[in-house]
């Protein structure tokens, strides 16, 4: 009886580990490219890229290219994100305002 409790007990283990190494892989590589951890998700996630840790840390070291090329979209991101919290007043091109003004 004992030995399915040390089984169950493992494999909850196994995933909280698992998870840690992705974020780690993640972590590592997102510095690479000079982001940290918690900008380039929350990017990639405003860029509506729903890739989850596992297949970001098989990129980061299985596919660079693929996985630099991301990092360039959350930084890009985040940069418009950083201009526009400046308000610069200017509304972004190709972009219909949600206020309709009635005459």
């Amino acid at each position: 009886m004992d030995i399915f409790l040390k089984c169950t007990k493992a494999r909850r283990l196994k995933k909280r580990n698992m998870r840690t190494l992705w974020i780690n892989r993640i972590t590592a590589a997102s510095q690479e490219h000079g982001l940290k951890y918690p900008a380039f998700i929350v990017n990639l996630i405003k860029c509506q890229v729903e890739l989850n840790r596992k297949v970001l840390a098989d990129l980061a070291i299985y596919e660079p290219k693929t996985f630099k090329s991301l990092a360039a979209l959350a930084k890009t991101r985040g940069e418009e994100g950083f201009a526009a919290a400046l308000g610069d007043g200017k509304e972004p091109e190709g972009i219909f305002s949600r206020v309709v003004q009635y005459h």
